[in-house]
């Protein structure tokens, strides 16, 4: 079996390669990683206390950045490596103050791995959620380095538990921990005789809350929402876009905020062609202000948790069908959030709709009636936003969890 996934690898690998040659974020994936060894030995050069965190994308990045924070506070002379696989994550993130040095993960080969961990020597190696990348994991487990699943979650369908999936299962004796979000995942993993695992909850209830109350004002958003009722709409994508274009069309007295998951130009301009009431990019609010202009459409990246705090509603996209996104970041502040039908993956969704805090839809008319009953009416709304932010706060605390154990 591992002889099948070295050669997947290298297949993987050949495809970015092909898919550069059209695509930028293919070519951001191959430039991101040349002469990766120099640049990792530059960096650590001299460093003989690296923490070593590693994420897929941004919304990984998110759920560890509070462990990281709490590390970086903690400990001294602590040196974090931060990787990401994802340019979605990095492209973003590589400024991030946190981390002593930020770079993509070089493809885990076997060559890759064995070099990588020679040159950073980590005293600990945190993945976070659904990362397994067996050359690195076999590695460290080799050299007795201490490696943690951070806010990690298993499924039935998980390789790991079917009766073929018994390589993969090897595999997981290189964590010496694993750091759960719910109970199901804790009981899956022992039922294939692992018991090193806690339950800490999600690290993302951690962050969402930093973010909010460290949230400042952003003029733009606050001069176009100018006191009216505001729906922000969080992450859409094309099948959202169609239904809520739909209730703008026949809703212009409210304000809307419109932050898609992909921000070229042509699926912004396949957004503004749904549109027939006035729209504003973001980019040319400064210098083209629309007094008329009913839709705010962010055409950046990063700024969506903060603008929620301008929300009186929240749509969240994803959930017709690439998977929901992030509720947590918009029900902190306090407000209705709705979303698709597609969110049994998302334990956060089915837990705040068993709270009758979040409302879960799955056509234009059933959009339409939440939107009406609570978009404009503030004390009906009010019952449904404290019960969502009073869930979070009371699930705060994975990150300390986490801490107190790996430093115990």
């Amino acid at each position: 079996m591992s002889t099948i996934y070295n050669i997947a690898i290298y297949f993987y690998q050949g495809l970015i390669a092909l898919a550069a040659l059209f695509k930028s974020k293919a070519k951001f994936w191959i430039d991101g990683r040349k002469d990766w060894e120099q640049k990792l030995e530059e960096a650590t050069k001299g460093q003989d206390n690296i923490f070593w965190f590693h994420a897929a994308s941004l919304g990984e990045f998110e759920q560890g950045r509070p462990l990281i924070e709490k590390i970086k506070a903690e400990q001294n002379h602590v040196f974090i490596l931060l990787t990401f696989f994802s340019p979605s994550g990095y492209e973003i993130r590589k400024d991030y103050s946190g981390a002593d040095y930020i770079c993509y993960l070089p493809s885990d080969t076997k060559k890759n791995a064995k070099r990588f961990i020679a040159i950073t020597k980590p005293k600990q190696v945190f993945f976070i959620k659904y990362e397994f990348w067996y050359n690195y994991m076999k590695i460290l487990k080799e050299q007795n380095i201490p490696l943690y699943l951070v806010s990690g979650i298993f499924r039935d369908k998980h390789i790991f538990f079917k009766g073929y999936g018994a390589w993969f299962r090897k595999q997981l004796q290189a964590f010496t921990y694993f750091y759960l979000q719910d109970q199901f995942s804790v009981d899956k993993l022992k039922s294939i005789g692992y018991d090193n695992a806690l339950l800490v909850g999600d690290t993302r209830f951690d962050r969402v809350i930093e973010i909010a109350e460290q949230v400042q004002p952003i003029n733009i958003v606050e001069d176009f929402v100018a006191h009216k009722p505001c729906l922000v709409i969080g992450s859409s994508w094309a099948d959202d876009e169609e239904l809520l274009a739909k209730y703008i069309n026949n809703n212009p007295s409210y304000k809307y905020i419109l932050a898609p998951h992909e921000i070229d130009s042509s699926h912004l301009e396949a957004i503004e062609s749904l549109l027939k009431e006035p729209s504003q990019r973001f980019s040319d609010f400064r210098e083209n202000s629309n007094a008329d202009a009913v839709v705010l459409i962010i055409d950046n990246i990063g700024m969506l948790s903060s603008i929620y705090q301008y929300a009186d509603m929240a749509y969240i996209g994803g959930a017709f069908k690439t998977g929901l996104h992030n509720i947590l970041e918009a029900a902190v502040y306090g407000m209705p959030v709705v979303f698709g039908p597609k969110y049994s993956k998302f334990q956060e969704a089915k837990d705040l709709i068993e709270e009758q805090a979040v409302f879960s839809i799955s056509s234009y008319e059933e959009l339409s009636v939440v939107l009406d009953t609570y978009l404009s009416h503030k004390t009906k709304s009010k019952v449904f936003a404290q019960k969502a932010k009073s869930f979070i706060y009371k699930s705060k605390g994975a990150a300390n969890l986490i801490y107190a154990n790996v430093f115990s």
